[in-house]
């Protein structure tokens, strides 16, 4: 059993830290970043990288620029069109970084799927959040997503980092929210478009 405990410890930090990308895509790179370079979580040799000065300087300039440019309309719609791809790679790199002791492939093929699928679903519901919003308030209750958004993006790689469990139950309860409701707009939208035609 504690020969399985360190690689679960990881799936759990992995799969909040994708969550976390879900939200914002340089946040929680920035947090891993900062917690690696102070030295609060232990870096795998192919992601030293992450845990370097000029890492957490970029990470920090680009958090804030993308937190930023959230809050300027249409600006926050092209961003939607490109944060899935964006996260989905983010998710996928930040669950890779957290194993230590597993071969190439297992690790990138357990990334894209649980990392990277992670990532895109929770950045696909908000990204449906955001348009829902722009077309039933013409944008304005897009600064409240936005809030939401990295607020989640902090609250979860917080959690990750310090409380690995309790970010993955968190993730699969956000993972189940999305795929839930995402379903239920789906086919509203379906049954109002097939009553236009």
């Amino acid at each position: 059993m504690s020969d399985i405990l360190p690689y679960v410890l990881s799936t759990f930090i992995g799969i909040g830290l994708a969550a976390a990308s879900g939200f914002r895509v340089f946040l929680p790179m920035f947090a891993v970043s900062l917690a690696s370079y102070l030295g609060w979580i232990p870096m795998n040799d192919n992601f030293e990288w992450l845990s370097g000065l000029p890492t957490l300087i970029t990470t920090g300039i680009a958090t804030v620029i993308e937190i930023l440019a959230y809050y300027i309309p249409v600006v926050d719609n092209f961003l939607d069109t490109i944060s899935i791809p964006l996260a989905t790679i983010a998710g996928s790199i930040l669950f890779a970084s957290q194993f230590m002791e597993l071969g190439t492939f297992p690790q990138w093929a357990l990334a894209l799927i649980a990392g990277g699928g992670t990532a895109a679903t929770i950045s696909a519901g908000f990204a449906g959040t955001r348009a829902a919003s722009t077309a039933t308030t013409a944008g304005i209750g897009n600064n409240v997503v936005a809030t939401t958004e990295t607020a989640g993006a902090g609250l979860m790689s917080i959690l990750s980092i310090f409380l690995p469990v309790l970010a993955f139950i968190l993730a699969i309860v956000l993972l189940i929210l999305v795929l839930f409701f995402g379903r239920k707009l789906w086919r509203k939208m379906k049954t109002q478009n097939s009553g236009i035609f």
